[in-house]
């Protein structure tokens, strides 16, 4: 299930403050126009698809997840801790995914991770919590960090998604993490919306028109 929806527009004070900082991001905002969001409340179900999509195109991710929703009737702990990594390479997902989806389930499980004690840590430890297990890396804690727990300063420059439209917006190949994090820092602490306003170039085509 999703949670309240968030409307990001020149009106909200985060994305002012972003047009005041970056011209480049300001006509892109322009161009836009209003986004709006809900965070996603089912962390569970989010990271299962987040570590299905690790290095698959979209398209291809939704399908393999809809596989696991179509055998097992559901993604969540109690329906995954009976299902093993062997069923889920059966259906297509790779040796190591499948292995990090039942570490992931038998703590959420066992408790080891709560998932609801995520919204009450600092971005750093939530990030350190969820690597903690085996498989799940950086992209997808910081996925996680923006989509699920809506942190407002998280700079994803580990997606290849956002990359593609910061080399499209800034006219450039130079996209070492060094090179984003030294342009991107003005926009702080308002990245994760930043961020966003390059998913929807992205995703409404716009990067494809030179």
């Amino acid at each position: 299930s999703m949670g309240e929806l968030i409307a990001l527009n020149r009106q909200t004070p985060a994305i002012h403050y972003l047009t005041q900082k970056d011209s480049r991001l300001c006509r892109l905002i322009d161009l836009i126009g209003e986004i709006k969001y809900q965070p996603y409340e089912d962390g569970y179900s989010f990271l299962v698809s987040t570590i299905i999509g690790q290095m698959l195109s979209n398209k291809v991710a939704d399908v393999l997840f809809q596989r696991i929703i179509d055998m097992c009737g559901g993604v969540s702990p109690e329906i995954m801790c009976n299902i093993d990594a062997e069923q889920l390479r059966k259906i297509g997902i790779s040796y190591r995914k499948s292995n990090t989806i039942s570490e992931l389930t038998q703590a959420v499980i066992s408790r080891d991770l709560d998932l609801y004690k995520l919204y009450s840590l600092t971005d750093e430890a939530v990030i350190r919590t969820l690597t903690s297990i085996k498989g799940i890396g950086m992209w997808t804690a910081k996925m996680y960090l923006i989509f699920v727990l809506d942190r407002p300063d998280i700079l994803p420059f580990e997606d290849g998604a956002f990359l593609q439209s910061y080399c499209w917006l800034y006219h450039t190949q130079e996209c070492s993490p060094k090179d984003v994090k030294e342009r991107c820092r003005i926009w702080s602490p308002y990245s994760s919306y930043a961020a966003r306003f390059l998913y929807k170039a992205l995703d409404s085509g716009l990067t494809k028109k030179s």
